[in-house]
């Protein structure tokens, strides 16, 4: 008898579960608020340079103020971070309109910084960081440095979380990343400065790893094997319509304080109603707590009406069913076991490219919205939408064909797609934006493959260090990607070509034979070499 068979005995697709995994998936639609708050707290408004202090005693439209303060840029659009040292006032003749002489006659004034700040065009919001601290100009690159800290939180997030869960049990954790998540989201907030928000968006991203990491495992470790394929992909589907969630309450609350309390308050909430959940019966076999392990799967079997099938579950009964899992559980086990033996090492290894490239170009794209030339609310929606087309496909795919082949057909096709947008004019924005749809929805396809495949590889006893690992993998590449969007400024072209190029080449290494343990691993496999079951 297998652990299997025990949820079998209890009802292993009842009531308790269908209401398991809907209260552990509501959260999901939150998180994906969260990881793409920066779109809208931190989308940059049209700017220039505010104009001279001694301007005010004349009564002069913003029209005018403009055309004698700031100079226009090659594109013919006022420059953001330079204005004329002195207004030039010979630019009002002709009833306001300068001609090309005039204009010429300015190019060669003098100009300087931004000293008397910035003026703002809040047509779309009423607020944002970047309105609010002048993350503008030299300062422009703090925008994408506090998406790379939360990032960083996410990162750190995995590897303790991972490791405490283990430790500590699933529940106890996924109770302290709910709090955490609504405490830090309540003082991001409300922070006075950016390093305050920067630090709370920070325990905002350990939270979230915290909640990603716990739910799976508890919705995985409560469930039979033969429906983990499709409640995966619809627990999925929660964070895809959370993308869509994201969009309508943004549309709705403009300033970017109420909008980041209004995704955070939530969470509150569901820190209540987790104290419900039961603690994986897994675990606490593995952690030598049989008796209340027994306990559980006895309200287990209560609440699915089978109660004279749970009384008869015992310590003989349960220690029997993990007996293979009590084995390799004698001694501790640390992310050094993930590489201990050549399969798992190589599996690790693999695993950690494929998530690390996915989460790279996924973020490289999903988090500037604002060069599609689209609107942000509507280019949100869509880049949400993409994600439900796409995922049907993946989940039919790893059906039919395999989780390996599906996984490195989703990575390649995204690179090309990135690879084709560099080579289609900036001023076709539909074509730019199609592409780059296309190509978000194969990574929202690969990263739903990741998950489900990295928690069907690794065995119990260090899933958790597994998905905590590879979710650090990711991490790290969700860190890099604000960074890379940076060299645009420079080589317009170079952070297209990265983000293409990495996808490309992890999905081409695990089609290489012999360089890449095959991802596809057969259950008999599993069993004899990995002890999964």
């Amino acid at each position: 008898m297998g652990f299997g068979d025990l949820l079998e005995q209890v009802g292993s697709t009842g009531r308790f579960q269908i209401l398991h995994v809907t209260l552990l998936s509501i959260p999901v639609l939150m998180m994906a608020s969260h990881n793409l708050l920066q779109n809208f707290v931190a989308a940059v408004p049209p700017h220039y340079c505010r104009a001279h202090t001694n301007l005010s005693q004349f009564q002069l439209s913003p029209e005018e103020t403009l055309l004698i303060t700031v100079p226009l840029d090659h594109n013919g659009k006022p420059q953001k971070c330079q204005r004329y040292v002195a207004p030039q006032w010979h630019l009002l003749a002709n009833n306001g309109t300068a001609g090309s002489g005039e204009r010429e006659e300015a190019g060669d004034a003098d100009l300087q910084g931004c000293t008397d700040g910035w003026s703002y065009n809040m047509t779309d919001m009423s607020s944002t960081i970047i309105s609010d601290w002048h993350l503008v100009c030299d300062l422009r690159s703090l925008k994408q440095m506090g998406q790379t800290i939360y990032m960083g939180g996410v990162l750190v997030g995995a590897f303790v979380f991972g490791a405490l869960s283990d430790r500590y049990g699933r529940r106890i954790l996924l109770l302290f990343s709910n709090l955490l998540m609504a405490v830090s989201g309540t003082c991001a907030a409300f922070s006075p400065s950016f390093s305050l928000f920067c630090l709370f968006r920070f325990g905002c991203g350990m939270a979230l790893s915290g909640l990603g990491l716990n739910t799976f495992s508890l919705i995985v470790e409560w469930i039979p094997t033969r429906v983990r394929t499709v409640v995966g992909t619809l627990t999925g589907y929660c964070y895809t319509v959370g993308q869509l969630i994201l969009a309508v309450i943004a549309y709705f609350i403009r300033d970017w304080r109420w909008l980041t309390l209004a995704v955070s308050l939530p969470f509150y909430v569901f820190f209540l109603y987790s104290w419900w959940f039961h603690e994986s019966s897994r675990w606490l076999v593995l952690s030598k707590k049989s008796e209340q392990a027994i306990k559980n799967l006895k309200s287990v079997a209560k609440f699915n009406g089978r109660r004279e099938e749970g009384e008869k579950i015992n310590i003989e009964m349960l220690q029997e069913s993990m007996i293979k899992e009590m084995s390799c559980a004698k001694g501790s086990y640390s992310v050094l076991d993930l590489f201990r033996t050549p399969t798992m090492r190589t599996m690790t290894v693999c695993l950690s490219a494929v998530w690390l490239s996915t989460s790279f170009a996924y973020y490289g794209l999903a988090m500037d919205l604002q060069k599609f030339g689209v609107d942000i609310y509507l280019i949100q929606v869509i880049f949400g939408a993409v994600d439900i087309p796409a995922k049907i496909v993946i989940t039919v795919s790893m059906s039919f064909i395999g989780r390996r082949p599906s996984q490195c057909g989703a990575l390649i096709i995204a690179g090309i797609t990135i690879f084709i947008n560099l080579l289609v004019p900036y001023d076709k924005q539909t074509v730019r934006t199609c592409l780059a749809v296309m190509g978000k929805g194969c990574l929202a396809a690969s990263f739903n493959c990741c998950y489900l495949y990295s928690g069907e590889l690794y065995p119990t006893i260090i899933r958790q260090n597994g998905m905590g690992w590879v979710s650090m993998m990711a991490r790290v590449g969700a860190m890099v990607a604000p960074m890379v969007l940076l060299m645009g400024d420079y080589i317009p072209w170079l952070p297209g070509l990265i983000y293409g190029g990495a996808p490309i080449l992890s999905g081409l290494a695990d089609r290489t034979p012999g360089q890449c343990v095959p991802l596809l691993v057969s259950l008999h496999v599993l069993k004899s070499k990995l002890r999964f079951r």
